[in-house]
């Protein structure tokens, strides 16, 4: 209710022009403790808002119902066209559109249709003669030219995404594709222009692309831009966009980490293509930052641990720290992110970590990139990535049809 009251003020009461309810659920209980009694809730809000008269609208249509199909569509020409009967009567007096047609006299009103698109209908075989010559022409509904059944403002043919979809990218507010399809389908053309200001793990920007549509994507954590720009090279291989926001140099990167040292965790873990632990929630986290998975051989599967330390100034202390940490996850390699160089001592007690081996050769348990190092391209040592354990990956799209893009 609030957003809808700020949307009036932005695009003007005139504007809104639907509230859509999209039902992702079925089933929920109410919710009952000594404070709390309500109903369930199966239905999210979508406020439909137009930029003018003359937005761009395109009906969208769902499948039709089978017993409507069964009920009306009971012809069928030589050829076997199915098709139904519909009255070509004009609801209103139109004395212009009144003419007799191959001995047939017009309705009370007029017929629906001129005289030359009468004629060319029966050209067609789309017009349907009664027997009687007192009875009234008619026009054929072809079935296999039916659109569906036009959309309305409740939306309960969309679920909400399962457990297992191959969609999923553990994004906590990640909506379906079709969802986002039909929203843009609707409100734009190919080459059009789509904006999503909080566009989270990335659904619309996806669907916008899948769909010929330009776009930009905004949204305030590294996490999230990190996660799309992965989810659209892994769905469409090539693709070209422009981030704007994240660290591209030292400096970036450095005063993000003054500025804000969990956007700052969550950017240095996604460039050494990890994913941050725990979700990205704040606080605690048992000294691990970030994780990746890497193949040990064909059949096994290990873990690498990132520790991120923004600070200008980090000790032996934190090489240790990191060292426990393996150990107490039975984690095969540490990988230490630092903003500042490494002391004498802290390469030492890497060093002295050792090393794990793998059928792909041996790789040091600990190892230390900095900040430059990243930059100048320096990634972990380790075998082959797992990337399926590491990401959800999104499905490879069969197409694209972008221009310039950005992110």
């Amino acid at each position: 209710s609030y957003l809808r009251l700020a949307l009036d003020e932005i695009f003007g009461r005139d504007r809104f022009c639907n509230e859509i309810a999209w039902k992702r659920k079925t089933g929920s209980s109410s919710q009952i403790g000594s404070k709390t009694f309500r109903y369930g809730h199966d239905i999210d809000l979508l406020l439909f808002y137009s930029r003018g008269e003359n937005s761009t609208f395109n009906m969208q249509f769902g499948e039709q119902d089978p017993e409507y199909i069964r009920k009306f569509y009971r012809h069928k020409d030589p050829d076997g066209r199915v098709y139904r009967i519909a009255d070509l009567a004009n609801p209103a007096p139109r004395p212009t559109l009144r003419y007799e047609y191959k001995g047939y006299q017009p309705p009370k009103n007029g017929w629906a249709i001129s005289l030359e698109k009468m004629k060319a209908w029966d050209a067609q075989g789309r017009l349907y003669f009664p027997s009687s010559p007192d009875g009234r022409i008619q026009r054929k509904r072809y079935l296999d030219e039916l659109e569906g059944k036009p959309i309305s403002d409740f939306w309960d043919d969309i679920g909400q995404l399962a457990a297992q979809s191959s969609e999923r990218l553990d994004y906590p507010t990640q909506k379906p594709e079709t969802l986002l399809e039909r929203i843009i389908k609707a409100s734009s053309n190919e080459g059009d222009l789509v904006l999503d200001p909080f566009c989270g793990c990335g659904t619309a920007v996806h669907a916008a692309q899948k769909l010929g549509r330009r776009w930009i994507g905004i949204d305030i954590t590294c996490l999230a831009i990190s996660l799309i720009e992965r989810r659209l090279n892994d769905a469409f291989p090539g693709i070209e966009y422009e981030v704007h926001g994240t660290p591209k140099t030292l400096e970036d990167a450095i005063d993000l980490a003054a500025r804000d040292k969990y956007q700052f965790q969550w950017w240095a873990v996604g460039a050494v293509g990890g994913r941050p632990y725990a979700g990205k929630k704040k606080g605690a986290d048992r000294g691990i930052d970030g994780i990746l998975f890497f193949k040990t051989d064909k059949h096994t599967t290990d873990s690498v641990i990132i520790s991120v330390k923004g600070g200008e100034h980090v000790g032996v202390g934190a090489v240790r720290d990191l060292h426990s940490v393996i150990e107490r996850e039975k984690a095969a390699i540490g990988v230490l992110v630092t903003a500042g160089l490494p002391t004498r001592h802290m390469e030492s007690e890497a060093a002295a970590a050792g090393f794990f081996e793998t059928d792909f050769g041996k790789f040091p348990r600990i190892q230390i990139i900095t900040l430059a190092e990243l930059f100048d391209g320096k990634r972990p040592r380790i075998p082959l990535v797992d990337a399926s354990a590491t990401f959800r990956t999104a499905a490879r799209e069969d197409t694209a049809k972008q221009h310039k893009l950005e992110l």
